[in-house]
């Protein structure tokens, strides 16, 4: 069973609040200079990823996803890196199409469920012949993309060994219902924003498929997954994307040590988010529910030098999976 029971997670004193911890870190935790080297991947279909390594003397290599609207750069992706560089392992941070500062090349994006694109990269890390370990963290969208990848059974060159999913929408249309209160209207309207951006200069490269941007028809993430997300990627509509892609239904066919962190107070998830039936039934995924700490926050200290508490728990899971074999 493995729920974990009580965790060790503690906000910083005066920052329990669940908006001050999803905000803080994203603002006010620069994480720079580390020496990160581009490669870009091409893929099958004509389009490409861009990839970012920090390299290691090192056979272990972490692949992290990021969320949504996200890229590798992000405080969140690099504090990971430089925590799990301090620890010996190398780190390969992909973007998602469309999110590494240039426009893919398709008429498509990325989705919630794109789990042949981490696929690829996964396949292309082993090839390398570099690694005889692999592991995977993903944050919100990409912490679903790797619970989804997990349960696929891929087959990669050299084996996942285990993964940390992080604040990980694992119901799609919870938490898209979640992100219409009206309390979380502000992170909406960003996402809403920048969504909507993307696909209006999608509209002017490919006007004969990339249906119309009409803002006040598209507010939410049903609305705009109904318009862009569901017609662009085979999906019949939001609710077959959200039923087809949510991690929950591939989270009993996972067999590799997963953790799952979510915490409890986190404004973008709903109940469905947090998997303690498919927890308690598996062997491999292991579900831990901090009392605090919003999305993609833990701040657990005021330093941009030092790890932050969720950096120093995945990579303590994903050591301990490691030296267990």
């Amino acid at each position: 069973m493995p729920l974990v029971a009580r965790s060790t997670f503690r906000p910083l004193p005066g920052l329990s609040n669940a908006h001050l911890q999803t905000v803080l870190p994203a603002i006010a935790r620069p994480v720079r200079g580390l020496p990160w080297s581009r490669e870009r991947l091409e893929l099958p279909d004509g389009d490409f990823l861009d990839l970012d390594w920090l390299e290691a003397p090192s056979d272990r290599l972490l692949v992290v996803s990021h969320g949504l609207e996200g890229h590798s750069r992000r405080p969140y992706v690099a504090g990971l890196a430089r925590a799990a560089a301090r620890r010996g392992w190398s780190v390969l941070a992909w973007n998602f199409r469309g999110c590494s500062g240039e426009l893919n090349r398709l008429p498509r994006f990325y989705h919630s469920g794109v789990s042949e694109d981490l696929a690829a990269v996964v396949d292309h890390a082993g090839r390398s012949g570099r690694f005889g370990a692999l592991a995977l963290a993903g944050f919100s969208l990409g912490g679903n993309l790797t619970l989804k990848y997990l349960g696929e059974g891929h087959t990669p060159a050299v084996p996942v060994v285990a993964a940390v999913a992080i604040s990980t929408p694992c119901d799609l249309a919870g938490a898209s219902a979640a992100l219409e209160a009206p309390r979380v209207r502000p992170y909406m309207a960003r996402f809403q924003r920048d969504i909507l951006r993307k696909w209006s200069l999608k509209r002017q490269r490919f006007p004969a498929v990339v249906p119309p941007v009409d803002p006040p028809r598209q507010r939410t993430f049903r609305q705009i997954d109904d318009t862009f997300t569901a017609p662009m990627h085979g999906f019949a509509d939001a609710q077959d994307y959200w039923r087809r892609c949510s991690a929950n239904a591939f989270l009993a066919s996972i067999q590799v040590p997963a953790l799952v962190l979510n915490a409890a107070d986190d404004p973008f998830l709903s109940p469905g988010c947090f998997p303690m039936d498919a927890a308690s039934r598996s062997p491999w995924v292991h579900l831990e529910i901090p009392d605090r700490g919003g999305h993609v926050g833990f701040l657990d200290r005021w330093s941009t030098q030092a790890d932050l508490w969720s950096e120093a728990r995945t990579l303590e899971f994903l050591g301990a999976a490691l030296a267990a074999g």
